[in-house]
């Protein structure tokens, strides 16, 4: 006579199976987590790093002015704006940085340009977010890239060579602190990373 006995999962085995695939998804991801934001910082810090260099190399290449400028309004996405410096002039493009990364002072980061651990390049005091401009007093978000490779606080007349430094990270993670500096004279730009040594936070050069 043909079986009648069925094969197959009780549902208490299903509920069990279940429970146990939640947790280790929810364990996989909270574990995922630090990854995932530190690959976003990385993404910020070669975002940053490639419009500044674009610029610059554009500038040379086509004998023109380009002008860059940083914004972070309000609670919007940190933006990269890179024009064209003539009336009316094009947007050559714009590069934003991931949303959980801005651009920001993080409190306990170095804010002296002489007494170590110093201010990435010995630029300004750790007060503002984009800190160009130094010459000047700082606080500038806005740089011009001549033919020559140089970087200035003015447009198409000139000005004072543009010396400066952006922030970034994640509010309130100060391990994931990055900074890029500039170098008005030369156009030279360079990149940094905050770590902390015998409980001392400074800033490194990438």
């Amino acid at each position: 006579m043909p079986s009648t006995r069925q094969r197959g999962f009780s549902m208490l085995e299903l509920i069990m199976v279940v429970s146990v695939s939640l947790i280790l998804a929810a364990v996989t991801d909270i574990s995922m987590q630090p990854v995932l934001k530190q690959e976003h910082v990385n993404q910020a810090y070669n975002t940053t790093l490639m419009a500044l260099r674009r610029a610059r190399d554009a500038a040379a290449a086509d004998m023109r002015i380009y002008q860059v400028t940083f914004t972070q309004p309000g609670a919007g996405v940190g933006t990269i704006t890179v024009t064209q410096d003539i009336i009316g002039g094009p947007t050559i493009f714009t590069a934003t940085i991931p949303a959980d990364v801005t651009f920001h002072i993080e409190p306990g980061i170095p804010t002296s340009p002489t007494t170590a651990p110093t201010t990435p390049d010995g630029f300004g005091t750790g007060a503002n977010a984009f800190d160009f401009d130094q010459v000047t007093g700082g606080g500038g978000s806005t740089i011009y890239f001549y033919p020559d490779g140089s970087a200035q606080d003015a447009g198409p007349n000139g000005g004072n060579p543009n010396n400066g430094v952006v922030y970034f990270g994640i509010p309130g993670q100060l391990a994931s602190c990055r900074a890029i500096t500039l170098w008005g004279y030369t156009g030279r730009i360079r990149g940094w990373q905050l770590y902390q040594t015998a409980g001392v936070w400074s800033w490194v050069q990438q």
